[in-house]
């Protein structure tokens, strides 16, 4: 606790720097803005954009930009010379010592240790008269544009302390103006029957708050319109709004005029659709030596054509002898950008008569081949040491309809705990830009929404890891995207079988459950020599399991011990249990991110998955245990939903808020257990940082066993980032959740089971920091993880552990979400 406290007594002395270091005696730093909008204090985030001049971002409450920057000095020498003449001492005992070119090099080490601060940091904001009235004169523009033409705005500067001040902006917007009569005057009878035709859909109304911006998306509306139904020449110049306020400012006549061109507007249709599937700009006068036509559409290429028209064209949703439209354009663009299979995509079009155009697009593909390879050293809580390698093959346009299809292979050799081991495995996929699926079932999703197929498989092997599992996949995957905001994927036979090469290893893996058996061989029989813990011992270890499990008087002499012992069975047939695993899932994924740079939106996404239905209802087989098997192998049968929710809220100054909550559950049937890769855990890098992964739960079962699973998750996060200076940002952030089992399985122990509301105690929470460095390409990420609610404690539960000593330091790229 003495070292966590040192931390926190280093950011008060941080805080505590001046941030007037660098402030003149005549000027004053900007501490505080404050806005008044009819004698009430607003903090309104559209009026402080408005706003020039505003104090130094703040992270946690202080300037740590402004503080970075005050590290340097700005009135530091720029060049070695002026340096030299500054640190003349220095500069000359380095110079005898050495020579002359060592100082120079130590003058340019120091000069750009001091840009460094400079540039990463922020400069004071210093008040500045002309800024405060150019956003007066914003202050008054905006207010106009909302309809309130006698808006008054001041200003006044205070001085609040040494060399700081405070600028406040007083706003009294009198009455709104609002739209008083709206006449239109559109000179082509061709707009006006169209405008006629939407006219109830316009953003302006007789009546209504007088708003610039309904202006806007009146004109945007407009332009929309008319493009979409084929008016391909139009744009907004042809579109001008006379407000007259003269009568009355507060009340707005409002004329609409649409003007004609000096050749009439016409509605154009398409005539002729090119497309040339290897466009060159190097050979763009090159004659084509290859060309079809399909449905209308000409293709050509230089040599060969190497894309089907037939598939290729149901990207093009631009078609001979159909009205012009822009959202058609902008939809085969987008399609044709989603093919992967093109570097370059640009739609022209020629006019070729009054009324018709030449639609022309140029392709220009992808290298047909692609290789990758990739190296990575890492290190984890059960790799020590592990260096892998991954080869990859893309090949586009496989069968001529934009496919992509993948081949890469693996391996990878490592130190665990158990010593050295391997792994090697192989993937393969093929992703078709359509559906592929019988019986006409393509049909029921529009090609707009851009349907994709996948079918993939894969392999893997290992050596000395776990029990040496072998992992085959299968599978076939359908995407499509329902709107720009919603996408669904349909997994229909994803299909795992999993199966262990070594499960006399188990009791070598997991230690602690070894141990367990042993302290409760020294109850049951004194006199019995508990075997070593060697893989050739493992049947006898068993052995001894079953005894103890079907021994009625030890179950009513020492119930806890037996129910342990149950639990390390039950555990035990799971892990070393081979598995089929044939599932079914519906995803549902809604995302209003507009952009990247967009930093409040909201992320849903469901899954709801069952194994097993279909394949258990066919099979006529069981094992000892009565669950359903296919040549002998259990098939896993369960239902699975995951539902995840993100949240994010732009605080400005790069400051965000993020939030993240996941709800998932198993239920199993027809006494099926549930695979070990299928199971919930708690914990790690992208889960609650306060543990490492596999360390936490279920419930309130003490983190004695390497790796702790659960059918039932709950988390749910919190999460403050913020930039330190330059490309450093930091964040705080508060992880809780935990695991449970929901099985009702007799082998469960109590404090691993799920009690309804009760349950809400066993939460665990853990808070922390973190450092993130970025690279443009990727965030380089450092959390550390404190401990502040325990579950599996008995007594006081709450920050026992909360210190350096009992910490979890977590390595990762990119957000934890």
């Amino acid at each position: 606790m003495k070292k966590l406290s040192f931390f926190f007594l280093l950011v008060v002395l941080f805080s505590s720097c001046s941030t007037i270091k660098y402030v003149k005696e005549n000027e004053l730093l900007l501490a505080k803005n404050t806005v008044y909008i009819d004698s009430v204090k607003t903090s309104s985030e559209n009026i402080s954009e408005l706003l020039i001049q505003r104090p130094n971002a703040k992270a946690l409450g202080m300037p740590l930009s402004l503080h970075f920057y005050n590290l340097g000095n700005p009135e530091a020498p720029k060049t070695p010379s002026e340096w030299g003449k500054k640190h003349q001492k220095t500069y000359n005992f380095i110079s005898d010592v050495f020579s002359e070119k060592q100082s120079i090099s130590v003058a340019k080490t120091f000069i750009g240790f001091n840009n460094w601060f400079l540039t990463s940091g922020q400069a004071p904001v210093i008040i500045d008269d002309k800024k405060t009235r150019r956003t007066v004169d914003n202050l008054k523009t905006y207010y106009q544009t909302e309809g309130y033409f006698r808006a008054k705005v001041t200003s006044k500067k205070d001085s609040i302390g040494k060399k700081k001040g405070e600028i406040s902006y007083h706003i009294t917007k009198g009455n709104p103006s609002l739209i008083d009569t709206l006449k239109t005057f559109i000179t082509s009878p061709v707009l006006d029957s169209l405008y006629l035709s939407t006219k109830d859909k316009s953003y302006l109304k007789s009546g209504d708050h007088y708003k610039d911006n309904n202006f806007i998306k009146e004109a945007n509306r407009l332009v929309k319109l008319f493009r979409n139904k084929g008016i391909y020449h139009f744009n907004e110049n042809y579109i001008s709004f006379d407000v007259d306020t003269l009568k009355n400012y507060e009340k707005a006549d409002v004329d609409i005029n649409i003007s004609d061109r000096a050749i009439p507007f016409q509605i154009q249709k398409i005539k002729k659709v090119n497309v040339y599937t290897d466009f060159s700009y190097n050979k763009r006068n090159s004659k084509h030596r290859d060309t079809t036509n399909y449905h209308g559409i000409d293709f050509y290429a230089l040599r060969k054509l190497k894309y089907n028209p037939k598939y290729l064209s149901q990207s093009i949703f631009i078609k001979p002898n159909t009205v012009y439209s822009d959202s058609l354009r902008n939809l085969t663009r987008l399609h044709l950008r989603g093919l992967k299979n093109f570097k370059a995509t640009s739609i022209r079009y020629d006019e070729l008569s009054e009324n018709e155009l030449e639609a022309n697009i140029f392709l220009t593909p992808i290298e047909k081949y692609t290789l990758g390879f990739e190296s990575e050293l890492s290190r984890s809580n059960i790799r020590n040491f592990d260096v892998s390698l991954k080869f990859s093959l893309t090949n586009r346009n496989t069968f001529k309809g934009a496919e992509i299809f993948k081949f890469s292979t693996f391996g990878s050799y490592f130190n665990s705990n158990n010593g050295p081991g391997w792994e090697i495995g192989s993937d393969i996929s093929l992703e078709v830009p359509r559906f592929m699926a019988p019986f006409g079932l393509h049909k029921l999703v529009p090609k707009k929404m851009f349907p994709r197929t996948k079918f993939y498989s894969g392999i893997a092997i290992q050596k000395n890891i776990g029990l040496d599992k072998q992992n085959i996949s299968v599978g076939i995957d359908y995407k499509w995207d329902y709107d720009a905001k919603k996408s669904i994927q349909l997994e229909i036979l994803n299909t795992q079988y999993i199966r262990n090469l070594n499960v006399d290893n188990y009791f070598s893996i997991y230690v602690s459950e070894y141990q367990k058996l042993a302290e409760v061989a020294q109850i049951y029989n004194p006199s019995y020599t508990f075997p070593d813990n060697t893989p050739s011992n493992s049947n006898e270890i068993i052995s001894f399991v079953s005894d103890v499990i079907t021994d009625a008087n030890f179950a009513a002499s020492n119930p806890i011990e037996f129910q342990n012992v149950l639990n390390l069975a039950n555990r035990y047939n799971i892990v070393t249990s081979d598995f089929l695993i044939p599932e079914i899932a519906y995803g549902y994924t809604y995302n209003n991110q507009e952009s990247v740079k967009d930093a409040s939106f909201s992320f849903l996404k469901i899954r709801i998955a069952n194994s097993g239905n279909f394949m258990g209802l066919l099979s006529k087989s069981k094992n000892s245990l009565d669950q359903k098997t296919v040549f002998k192998i259990p098939i896993a049968q369960y239902f699975k939903t995951d539902i995840e929710y993100k949240k994010y809220w732009d605080l400005g100054d790069n400051n965000v808020l993020a939030h993240r909550t996941f709800l998932g559950a198993i239920f199993t049937y027809d006494n099926s257990d549930i695979p070990f890769s299928r199971s919930y855990f708690a914990g790690g890098s992208n889960d609650i940082r306060a543990w490492r992964t596999y360390d936490l739960g279920p419930g309130t079962r003490s983190p004695v066993l390497e790796y702790n699973i659960g059918s039932l998750k709950f988390l749910t996060s919190f999460e403050y980032r913020f930039n330190v200076f330059g490309s450093l940002k930091s964040a705080l952030f508060v992880d809780a959740g935990n695991i449970w089992d929901i099985t009702n399985s007799s082998f469960v122990d109590d404090p691993s089971k799920f009690k309804g509301i009760k349950s809400i105690e066993d939460i665990a929470v853990g808070a922390g920091f973190g450092l993130r460095y970025d690279f443009k390409f990727l965030i380089a990420r450092l959390d550390l993880g404190f401990k502040a609610h325990e579950p599996y404690l008995t007594g006081n539960r709450w920050f026992r552990n909360f210190n350096f000593t009992n910490s979890v330091l977590n390595i990762g790229i990119n957000y934890p979400f």
